[in-house]
């Protein structure tokens, strides 16, 4: 805000699609929208059909650092909130319907876990958010306003939480927090359903803290369709637990050096386990691990590591596929109303998001390999653009011989002069009225037929690609605000490029 005057910050992407190495993702309860934070700090809204057919539908611009988790932040599927936070310790609070931030915090540490906590005060539903992360306890804070109320504080053994899952029991009015710390340590807590008063008194402490030497954590999940069993993955191993007394089940090693990097219950009797390479296997539970068997429980302290259950699929092998500047992100969700798919999604460093829908029902062949349901890149969904996307000055950067425009490398605006500076990458300099300039790039019309539209002035003084530009006046009023903008380019003699900066506008 400048004075009287409203600045709106309008982007033009142009026929390349941003980068979007995706950090973190979620699908909201509905399976009608993914969600994907990026390391660079942005958060891609994508709508799902019924169908599974994926589309990119907004960009939230909000955090400075690489997102962490994300969570949704909402009880009901009418006001779609979510949460993100980032490595600096940012917190959003977002409206998925429109993209808006609706609240922000920041606080002093960073989070690397979040799940949303519903409870019902008289008629009325209200939300919590349990944090975990770079700090020794879990942080209690309120769905709405993203403050701190309390925090579940550890007695014994304090330590960073690797991951923790929320228990819910509908046979008592108590609900249990079961996380795993980064020693191994599994802790419990009691959250009952006068948790609204939970708040007024001092920090809440385990009810119980248990070894259960399962060190470098990667998550831990429990069984919705049984609520009987906990899955712990580890890196090198992953156990399943009763979740009654968290005595072990089941304990397999990773084969073949992979690591594994998460998984979740898929049904009563199967798991999903997830590699750091992004591949996926769906093993069939030995049934003392099966709550409705006979022999569940049988093989309780007899051994620590149990032979290899039968693997049912093989999900998403990346040999010879492009190499990812990163590990991609993989996590299960399902749908708890129409449509009922169980999907496996997962996000890359290239901006890819790819889907597995999971059938109920076990191949007759084992070891099959279970197909891409769908997949899409940002990339690829600028490509079926029609028209494509408009950059910040196509019309004038078309060359003759080539359907590709010369790529803008800088700009800056001069909201007193209403004029756009652009610098490209063979050295030129593009002056343009902004207003003109978004009304042909952005608007359909008769405007875009006339020759040389809009006026423009073109500035050649660089042999190389400009890399950033300057409008004095905007730094300091001692500067003319009709005279110079400076540009520095990029040149064969880095002595050039550190020392020669170049006033090269005259406006």
């Amino acid at each position: 805000m400048s004075g009287n005057s409203l600045v709106l910050p309008i982007v033009l992407w142009g026929r390349t699609a941003p980068t979007h190495c995706i950090s973190s993702l979620l699908v909201m309860d509905d399976l009608a929208t993914i969600i994907t934070g990026c390391h660079d700090g942005q958060i891609c809204i994508w709508d799902m059909t019924s169908d599974l057919e994926i589309s990119p539908r907004a960009m939230l611009f909000g955090h400075t650092a690489s997102i962490t988790c994300l969570s949704k932040a909402s009880p009901c599927s009418d006001k779609q909130y979510i949460v993100s936070a980032s490595e600096s310790g940012e917190m959003c609070l977002w409206d998925v319907n429109d993209g808006r931030c609706i609240e922000f915090t920041k606080l002093a540490c960073a989070h690397t876990g979040i799940q949303f906590y519903q409870f019902t005060i008289g008629t009325q539903r209200e939300g919590r958010l349990l944090c975990n992360g770079h700090y020794p306890e879990i942080l209690v804070v309120d769905a709405t306003s993203l403050e701190v109320l309390y925090s579940l504080v550890s007695k014994i053994s304090p330590d960073w939480i690797s991951s923790m899952s929320i228990i819910h029991s509908h046979r008592t009015q108590e609900d249990t927090v079961v996380a795993v710390s980064v020693t191994g340590i599994l802790k419990v807590w009691i959250i009952t359903q006068d948790v609204n008063r939970m708040q007024d008194l001092d920090p809440v402490f385990e009810e119980e803290s248990k070894p259960i030497y399962c060190g470098g954590c990667q998550s831990i999940s429990f069984c919705t369709f049984t609520q009987l069993s906990l899955l712990v993955v580890c890196s090198k191993y992953w156990r399943v637990f009763d979740a009654g007394d968290y005595s072990l089940l089941c304990s397999v090693p990773s084969e073949n050096d992979q690591s594994w990097t998460g998984g979740d219950f898929i049904a009563a009797d199967k798991i999903i386990i997830w590699t750091e390479d992004g591949c996926s296997y769906i093993y069939k539970l030995p049934a003392s691990c099966l709550p409705a068997s006979e022999h569940f429980r049988t093989d309780v302290g007899k051994t620590a590591e149990g032979s290899i259950p039968p693997l049912v699929y093989s999900i998403a092998d990346r040999t010879d596929k492009q190499l990812l500047i990163c590990p991609p992100v993989t996590r299960f969700f399902y749908g708890r109303r129409e449509p009922f798919h169980k999907l496996l999604v997962q996000g890359d460093s290239a901006g890819r998001l790819t889907l597995w829908s999971i059938p109920d029902t076990s191949p007759l062949q084992p070891l099959s390999t279970l197909q891409v349901s769908s997949t899409i890149s940002l990339q690829e969904a600028f490509d079926k653009l029609a028209p494509l996307s408009a950059g910040i000055i196509d019309q004038l950067s078309v060359t003759p011989g080539s359907e590709e425009p010369i790529k803008v490398t800088a700009s800056v605006y001069i909201p007193s002069q209403g004029r756009l500076v652009c610098g490209r990458e063979d050295g030129s300099i593009i002056l343009v009225p902004a207003t003109q300039t978004a009304i042909v790039q952005l608007l359909q019309g008769e405007h875009m037929l006339r020759r040389g539209w809009p006026p423009h002035r073109t500035l050649r003084g660089h042999r190389n690609k400009v890399t950033c530009l300057l409008y004095p006046h905007q730094v300091s009023p001692r500067y003319d605000q009709h005279t110079h903008t400076a540009s520095i380019h990029l040149s064969p003699h880095p002595q050039a490029a550190l020392y020669s900066p170049i006033l090269s506008v005259s406006v």
